[in-house]
C-alpha cells in the first residue's frame, strides 16, 4: 500500500495529522467502532480524567487493531469524539506522541459532543485502517 499525505495548508501537519491520505495499492481495510475507556468487561475506568482515559482509547484501539494484524502506522483516518474540546486539547499530545511512534500520519476530525454512550466518558476515538 502507497500512502501519499495531501496538505494544501502546512498547519495540520505541525498537530500531527494530514488534510487527506490517499491509499493506492491497498489490500485490507479495517473500519473500527470508537474505542473509549472501558476494560474488557465494558466497565468505564478513570472518570473525569481526560488524559488517562486518551491514553486507554489508544490502548483499546491497538488492541484492536493487533486482532487484525494492524498497528498504529496502519490508520489512516482517526476521528475523535469528546464531551469536552479544551480539556481534550489540553491532552492532544498524549495522541500525538503515541502515533508520532508509529510513523505515519492520518486524516482526522475533531467533534465535541453533548455525551457519549456513557456519561463518565469523556473520548472515544474511531479509526479507519489500510494496509
Amino acid at each position: 500500500m502507497e500512502r501519499t499525505a495531501v496538505n494544501p495548508w502546512p498547519w495540520s501537519v505541525r498537530l500531527g495529522f494530514d488534510q487527506a491520505q490517499l491509499i493506492e495499492g491497498r489490500r485490507r481495510e479495517l473500519v473500527c467502532s470508537a474505542q473509549d475507556a472501558v476494560d474488557a468487561n465494558g466497565d468505564v475506568r478513570h472518570p473525569g480524567d481526560m488524559a488517562a482515559q486518551l491514553r486507554m482509547a489508544v490502548d483499546n484501539l491497538e488492541a484492536v487493531l493487533a486482532d487484525a494484524d494492524m498497528t498504529l502506522a496502519d490508520v489512516v483516518r482517526l476521528n475523535v469524539y469528546t464531551t469536552d474540546v479544551d480539556a481534550l486539547l489540553q491532552h492532544f499530545a498524549v495522541l500525538t506522541e503515541r502515533f508520532a511512534g508509529a510513523g505515519e500520519r492520518f486524516a482526522s476530525t475533531l467533534l465535541g459532543v453533548d455525551r457519549l454512550v456513557s456519561p463518565q466518558l469523556l473520548v472515544a476515538l474511531e479509526a479507519t485502517a489500510m494496509d
